[in-house]
């Protein structure tokens, strides 16, 4: 027997998922506006599917399209903070 969703997430059960109420919720879904938040800790609810997040990781908003995949993670995880390391050898003539 495997543990249920909200055994795994870390919060007690009684609390239920966490989430921002977001007022422009429904003009975001009709006119396909992206909303502007830094609530990274939200929990994706099934009604934010086909919304457009612009989600703050410390510098910039990055966008996020939430999919049906996404429902019970966080915003925070589809905007990363920490960019990927690259070296670059530079040529010295």
């Amino acid at each position: 027997m495997q543990p249920s969703l909200i055994l795994r997430s870390g919060r007690s059960a009684w609390k239920g998922p966490y989430f921002v109420a977001f007022p422009n919720l429904r003009d975001a879904l009709e006119n396909n506006v992206a909303i502007r938040t830094q609530a990274r800790s939200c929990t994706i609810l099934p009604n934010f599917v086909g919304i457009r997040f612009m989600v703050h990781n410390g510098k910039d908003y990055m966008p996020v399209t939430v999919t049906q995949d996404m429902v019970g993670h966080k915003l925070g995880e589809f905007a990363h903070t920490k960019k990927r390391f690259t070296y670059k050898m530079t040529k010295n003539k």
